[in-house]
């Protein structure tokens, strides 16, 4: 049984009027519009913000509109108005005066008309956008330029672009009592598990709060559920051709308007590693590339805590490894070194975000001098610390993904104080714990170790190396396409 609605549009126009001026606040905002207008004998209002609207179109409807003569509209007025009398490609109408408040403040245009007990709705909106650029954080030296925007319809239209099937879906949502952000689920519904497209539409229906203000990540921390764990289980991509790979693959995007991130999920640990670069290059080039990849993020975890472990335990080292350890410890303890470097390599990024490009050298300079060279003259900090911290960091640059590098470096930072604590035993209870943790987690029913946990051993083999693209004939078993076959 459908829902009645509370607030149904009636043909007084003055009522009309009345709900949805003060629903949209008109009067007490200066950029929401109401326009009262008369054609061809009818009184009319219309409801618009300024500067989402097309003023070109507007105004051409209205000089359309202005042309009618008196009477034209006496008969089947609703009808002649859509069908005839606007020409626009995205014209709708409604009986709900909440529906109709909620759609202007998105951006289209209400028409509500003297004696007709519809408003109709004008999708004439366009919004203050930038140009689809490359994205910082996923730059090729080969292939596409155009990255994801703020604006939906934008990332939509790049998507599809690239993938012209007819069963490619693109399901609207609105997310937010308040914010009313607009949200769409894409997919290849020949493709994708119908579960798996449940599963996250219904994710998305679930969430109850009054906006997403930080976008695409609100949206993740609503739907993924492990509130503590820094491990992401969606990815994050600002590049049109790698969120395309992955819908061919059986994934499903989720596009918010407002950001220029798209969410894949569900994904896995090896997701994050992999690069769009590897693919542009000839196989046994992106092979390589991917071991030097995946060599730089065991780095990043595990060689400050491994090297402390051998500073701290020499008789660990074999005979050839005895000169592995500093020199000089210097006067403060190791521990307490790296823990200090972890905080100024931290500070030394956030400094980097916050400062303008036009001084970005001079504090690279400043860092260089005084937390390199001056921090060992004076004691604070020992070379090898430095090398070693330096290594890790590379490593965590190379992370791919930047949530994944973030989590990585708690990872690290744990793994040394487990470490520091009960040495040997520390360090493996640590690498332990850390596998564990990873092994249960999923991504939407897909297991976040898969394929190394449970074991898979062709698909393992494409995670550790890049194989040719006319050999990867099989989409992923774990996400149960409907058609396997590529």
């Amino acid at each position: 049984m459908a829902e009645k609605t509370k607030h149904p549009v009636q043909e007084n126009l003055k009522k009309n009027i009345e709900y949805l001026r003060e629903e949209l606040g008109i009067g007490k905002s200066f950029d929401v519009i109401q326009l009262d207008v008369e054609y061809a004998g009818r009184e009319m209002a219309l409801f618009l913000v300024d500067g989402f609207v097309k003023d070109d179109i507007l105004l051409y409807i209205m000089q359309l509109l202005a042309k009618l003569e008196p009477g034209a509209l006496d008969i089947d007025t609703l009808k002649k108005l859509v069908k005839t009398y606007i020409p626009y490609v995205e014209v709708e109408t409604t009986d709900d005066l909440d529906k109709v408040a909620d759609m202007v403040l998105a951006g289209p245009t209400a028409l509500a008309v003297d004696g007709v007990a519809e408003i109709i709705l004008i999708d004439a909106r366009t919004y203050p956008v930038r140009g689809p650029q490359e994205p910082d954080t996923e730059r090729v030296v080969r292939g596409s330029r155009d990255g994801f925007v703020e604006t939906l319809v934008f990332n939509t239209a790049l998507t599809r672009r690239r993938i012209r099937d007819r069963t490619l879906r693109m399901e609207y949502m609105q997310v937010g009592r308040r914010s009313q952000t607009d949200v769409v689920v894409s997919y290849i519904e020949d493709i994708a598990d119908p579960e798996m497209v449940k599963k996250v539409k219904d994710s998305i229906s679930k969430i109850d709060t009054d906006g997403l203000p930080m976008g695409e990540k609100t949206i993740e921390e609503f739907i993924s559920g492990q509130h503590w764990n820094p491990f992401p289980t969606v990815r994050y991509t600002e590049r049109p051709d790698t969120a395309a790979t992955h819908l061919y693959e059986g994934h499903v995007c989720i596009i918010v308007d407002g950001s220029p991130s798209v969410l894949i999920t569900p994904t896995t640990f090896w997701h994050h590693l992999q690069h769009a670069e590897e693919y542009r290059n000839k196989p046994l080039v992106g092979a390589y590339l991917r071991m030097v990849r995946f060599m730089a993020v065991w780095a990043s975890l595990f060689m400050l805590p491994l090297w402390y472990l051998f500073a701290v335990k020499p008789e660990l080292l074999p005979e050839k490894l005895t000169f592995i350890g500093p020199n000089d410890p210097g006067q403060i303890p190791l521990f307490l070194q790296f823990f200090l470097i972890e905080i100024g390599i931290d500070v030394l990024r956030m400094a980097a975000i916050h400062t303008p490009t036009s001084l970005a050298t001079a504090l690279g300079l400043v860092a260089a001098l005084m937390i390199g060279q001056v921090a060992v003259e004076v004691g604070l900090l020992t070379n090898e610390v430095i090398l070693y911290l330096a290594i890790a960091a590379i490593g965590t640059f190379a992370t791919p993904s930047y949530e994944m590098s973030l989590a990585n470096r708690l990872v690290r930072i744990f793994l040394l104080v487990l470490t520091a604590a009960f040495q040997l035993y520390g360090f493996l209870i640590g690498v332990v714990l850390f596998i564990i943790l990873l092994a249960r987690m999923n991504s939407f029913g897909v297991p976040y170790l898969w394929p190394f946990i449970p074991f898979n051993p062709r698909a393992f083999r494409d995670v550790l190396v890049r194989s040719p693209i006319p050999l990867k004939n099989r989409r992923p078993r774990i996400l149960k396409p409907q058609d396997p076959d590529r």
